[in-house]
């Protein structure tokens, strides 16, 4: 029928507008200060260098750090255990007085708790001597234990042992090779401060020969 109102339709479907890349995903944009491009300042590519010779040396670095830090502790360790077993030797001692009694006698807890109390024993010049250990709970007066004393005649810790040595040379070797990488980190992020107050200053001196002629007036 002529004159009629048509339908009304349904408006263009518009296309999605395609989600912006993200630099962290996309290996391409990671490198842009490695790609030529008219917004790359010569800072941009020095600090791509500094921050691939940062990279390179940490990795040639930490490994030897690590092996070298790590051979001299387990030397160190190792001659310092050959020293104790040396001069220490375990001797008996008799108990001054009794040990406190555990709350809960017979439990796993009271199987691991030590308490300290007064010990009367021979020192190497074979005088009598007493000093402080730590015994199981319960133990009387009169009783005998044995304990550590070195060549000073003092009670003291037993040698060290093998895992112990292992233990504290693993320890300073990642300690070493942790050192080494948050130095290349530290190392990274001072020339990225130094490179960016640089940048800061060019574009003062920059907007300073520019701003007059931007607000000169006609």
């Amino acid at each position: 029928m002529a004159g009629e109102i048509p339908p009304a339709q349904p408006p263009p479907a518009v296309p999605e507008p395609e989600p912006e890349p993200d630099p962290g995903r996309d290996p391409y944009l990671l490198l842009w200060r490695w790609r030529r491009n008219p917004l790359r300042r010569r800072s941009d590519r020095l600090r791509a260098w500094i921050a691939l010779g940062l990279a390179v040396a940490v990795l040639a670095v930490a490994p030897l750090a690590m092996f070298a830090v790590g051979d001299g502790a387990h030397r160190h360790y190792r001659d310092t255990a050959e020293h104790e077993r040396r001069t220490r030797d375990h001797r008996p001692a008799v108990l001054v007085h009794d040990a406190p009694r555990h709350p809960e006698p017979g439990s796993d807890e009271s199987k691991k708790v030590r308490y300290p109390v007064t010990v009367r024993f021979a020192g190497p010049d074979g005088t009598t001597r007493t000093g402080s250990t730590e015994v199981e709970p319960g133990l009387s007066e009169g009783s005998t234990v044995q304990v550590w004393v070195d060549a000073d005649g003092a009670i003291t810790g037993p040698p060290l042992t093998a895992e112990e040595i292992r233990s504290r040379t693993m320890g300073w070797a990642v300690l070493a090779f942790l050192g080494v990488v948050l130095a290349g980190i530290a190392a990274h992020g001072v020339t990225g401060l130094v490179l960016h107050r640089r940048n800061l200053a060019q574009w003062d001196e920059a907007w300073a020969s520019t701003a007059p002629r931007w607000s000169r007036s006609p």
